[in-house]
């Protein structure tokens, strides 16, 4: 039975890690993992399930996503808003069983409607836990260590994206591409399980302070949208998403078709990619968001600007040489240098908001960066590509551009954790 939070309580903060702390960022971890493996099977078997259920065009394909991200993001205030309030295991759980389920169902579609509702599903489930895991994270972590803990659990996106790629194409490849949503979904409903043996912290435990646990009330979450550096940080999310996400679901179609490569070869460079650039990527953002956030109050905020700015060149170029060995290159440097982004970002979300409004922060965010970010992005780069007779070289090159928006908030962000950062000294 879920149990509702008291409105006037106060949490029994004790300013230190909780113990079980490890051994719960690990089983975390582990979830996240297969959260992005199941969310990107999709991508590495587009090509066969065109031709399987057959769609006709690249703008139907990048519906799909924007269905899951219609289940991901309508439901994300609501998981937010019972996150600030009853049993977050429970729910995690809750969303895990449905994501799982929502990823098997994928591999029995026989229509394009079917495949709709499952991916809806899919996305339904990821919201429950996107909104709250960063969020019990965070309470499970001093401060300190609170952006360590957090790069942890980001390098699970990397990963599970990889491995998503890298698997949906082995196993459609060998078995089809249906069985790649069997195998990929049943773990989930045993690592749900998991959630039950371990800790879960009060909201605000970690903290220093006294926390009240004050009601969510919507005059409470409405006032998150005139904190000028929640702000800010969520706007240049929503054109990294924006860009990611329709990367994420073109990647391994754009080197099949625009640079002749088999679907598998293309699933299995992007997979590797993915790991080691996703690791090499999250691992130095997150050591150089600390180092400088030692020396300056806006550390985490130069941090996201730097790195993807960085990574614009590399990007422009990906998308428009003709030499494959090129492309791929540039390909993993851009990657290298937007994952550095991942721990940061999510650090900068929680410690804008007070304790008890950062499952209700995160769900907004959630919200956010995909209804204006990547729920039409793919489909945006599919129409494109199809007004110039298929040919999603084109449409890829709106991706540098979101990135130089997203650079631009990310500038303000710098601007107002430094002003922040003088009023507290």
């Amino acid at each position: 039975m879920f149990v509702s939070m008291n409105s006037t309580e106060i949490s029994s903060h004790t300013g230190k890690t909780i113990p079980g702390a490890n051994k719960m960022l690990l089983v975390l971890t582990l979830i996240n993992l297969f959260n992005f493996l199941d969310r990107y099977v999709l991508s590495a078997v587009l090509e066969p399930i065109k031709a399987d259920l057959h769609i006709k065009n690249d703008g139907d394909m990048g519906r799909m996503a924007t269905a899951f991200m219609l289940g991901y993001f309508l439901t994300s205030p609501i998981f937010g808003y019972l996150g600030d309030r009853l049993s977050r295991k429970k729910l995690m759980a809750i969303g895990v069983i449905g994501w799982s389920l929502g990823t098997c169902l994928t591999g029995i579609a026989q229509g394009f409607s079917f495949m709709i509702f499952c991916r809806v599903m899919v996305g339904l489930g990821e919201a429950s836990f996107g909104a709250i895991g960063p969020a019990v994270i965070s309470d499970a972590f001093e401060a300190k260590k609170r952006n360590k803990a957090i790069t942890i659990f980001s390098l699970a996106v990397p990963l599970g994206a990889a491995l998503g790629f890298a698997l949906g194409g082995l196993i459609a490849a060998q078995l089809g591409w249906r069985n790649a949503f069997f195998i990929t979904g049943i773990p989930g409903f045993f690592l749900a399980a998991l959630l039950f043996f371990i800790p879960e912290p009060e909201r605000g435990q970690s903290e220093e302070k006294e926390v009240s646990k004050e009601k969510i009330t919507v005059k409470r979450l409405w006032s998150l949208f005139s904190n000028r550096e929640y702000l800010f940080v969520n706007l240049g999310y929503i054109f990294y998403t924006f860009a990611m996400g329709a990367f994420s679901f073109w990647g391994p179609a754009f080197l099949s078709r625009v640079h002749g490569m088999d679907i598998a070869d293309a699933s299995l460079f992007l997979g590797p990619t993915l790991v080691v650039g996703g690791i090499l990527g999250t691992l130095i953002g997150g050591y150089f968001a600390n180092k400088w956030r030692e020396k300056s109050p806006s550390g985490y905020a130069r941090l996201l600007l730097i790195s993807v700015l960085c990574a614009v060149p590399f990007s422009f170029v990906s998308f428009l040489t003709e030499n494959t060995l090129l492309s791929m290159i540039c390909i993993a440097l851009s990657l290298i240098f937007l994952f550095q982004s991942t721990g940061p970002i999510n650090t900068v979300i929680v410690e804008s908001v007070a304790p008890n409004m950062r499952a209700s922060a995160m769900a907004i965010c959630i919200f956010m960066i995909h209804a204006f970010g990547d729920l039409w992005s793919p489909e945006l780069v599919g129409r494109v590509s199809d007004q110039f007779g298929g040919n999603l070289r084109i449409g890829m090159l709106i991706l540098p551009g979101a990135f130089l928006l997203a650079a631009f908030f990310w500038f303000f962000l710098v601007k107002e954790q430094d002003k922040k950062g003088e009023q507290v000294s």
